[in-house]
């Protein structure tokens, strides 16, 4: 089994909690992501880090647990939404460098939460209301290189294993 881990989660506090995630129904058979959550009164949870890996959850997102500690269910959307960039792994360290410093210092201007899952992956949380029009541009032209892949976290909804 292969764990997505968060390092430095967005939401991190002495109290959370850190449930995991089956990757199987995203085609990421083998992985777990391990999120962490904070607890809310009615014994659900909400998510207190930016997820890297799971489909349909974001930041804020409620959620409830199976008895393995596995999120079962979201059942409380945030309307914060992911966005998500993976870097090639042939760019060559210079560029990965001055393209990561570019992406991170847009994030730093549009006021935005992030996390990283080393040096060429990244989970950027975007509010409601946000305007992460030059964020977009600076990831597109990454993109549009061929230096990297982006996607919406959304695209496809949350599932768990049948």
């Amino acid at each position: 089994m292969q764990f997505v881990v968060h390092e430095q989660p967005v939401g991190r506090a002495s109290t959370n909690y850190i449930a995991r995630v089956d990757l199987a129904p995203f085609d990421l058979d083998g992985q777990v992501e391990q999120l962490w959550l904070k607890a809310v009164n009615d014994g659900s949870y909400e998510v207190a880090c930016i997820p890297f890996s799971a489909y349909g959850i974001a930041l804020g997102d409620v959620v409830v647990l199976n008895g393995d500690d596995y999120v079962s269910e979201v059942v409380g959307r945030s309307s914060h939404r992911t966005l998500r960039l993976l870097f090639t792994p042939d760019l060559p360290a210079a560029e990965l460098q001055k393209a990561a410093a570019e992406i991170k210092s847009e994030i730093i201007a549009a006021d935005l939460l992030s996390e990283w899952n080393g040096a060429r992956f990244i989970a950027v949380d975007v509010p409601p209301g946000a305007e992460p029009s030059s964020l977009f541009t600076v990831m597109e032209a990454a993109v549009n290189a061929g230096h990297a892949f982006w996607e919406w976290a959304d695209a496809m909804p949350f599932a768990r294993p049948s």
